[in-house]
């Protein structure tokens, strides 16, 4: 599935399409400080309102929060419009798209992404496996043919090539509890290793 329609299934917007190729950078310390305003309050904001704000916190200029402002509208962060003589910002994404976005692209930079995935979910809190948990959940419920290929007993399609070139690639990494390789229907169900 792409990762827009799973932030489409989600959020009900096609929330990363500005991102060019689905892919963002990470945004800077000020940029970062600024976008957090912009998705927390969730309406158009002018550059005097984030200034204020982030005024409680840090000494800045007016000038720098509306340069890092233009910055965000120029890399497609961030959409404007001209209200009176300022510009009122929206955010073009979700915060939670953007994470998605950072971890879909650290994840698909590794080389064994299955044991990136394995040590990611070790990583996790309780509340965070939880999350993930009822992300699936939705994902399933809102796309009815990713629960048939993740259905229990389901077989994924195998292409052609002969075994040694289909064969997974057991993750490195993978821990000692973690099975290297599902059993088949019917197969016995003891670990090779105990044998």
């Amino acid at each position: 599935m792409s990762y827009v329609l799973f932030v489409t299934s989600i959020t009900g917007h096609s929330d990363i399409s500005h991102y060019g190729c689905g892919v963002p950078r990470q945004l800077g310390d000020l940029e970062d400080a600024v976008m957090s305003r912009v998705w927390q309050w969730n309406r158009p904001v002018t550059v005097r309102e984030v200034l204020e704000d982030l005024q409680q916190e840090r000494s800045i200029a007016y000038t720098t929060v509306m340069t890092v402002m233009d910055n965000l509208h120029q890399k497609g962060w961030v959409r404007r419009e001209v209200d009176g003589r300022a510009y009122r910002y929206t955010a073009v994404s979700t915060r939670a798209a953007y994470a998605a976005a950072l971890m879909n692209e650290a994840w698909s930079k590794s080389d064994n992404p299955a044991a990136a995935l394995v040590a990611f979910f070790g990583m996790m809190s309780p509340a965070q496996r939880e999350a993930l948990e009822d992300a699936v959940r939705i994902v399933r419920r809102d796309r009815p043919e990713v629960a048939r290929e993740a259905a229990p007993g389901a077989v994924p399609e195998v292409p052609s090539e002969t075994p040694s070139e289909t064969a997974p690639e057991v993750p490195a990494e993978v821990p000692d509890d973690v099975p290297a390789e599902v059993p088949s229907e019917g197969a016995d169900r003891e670990h090779p290793a105990g044998r």
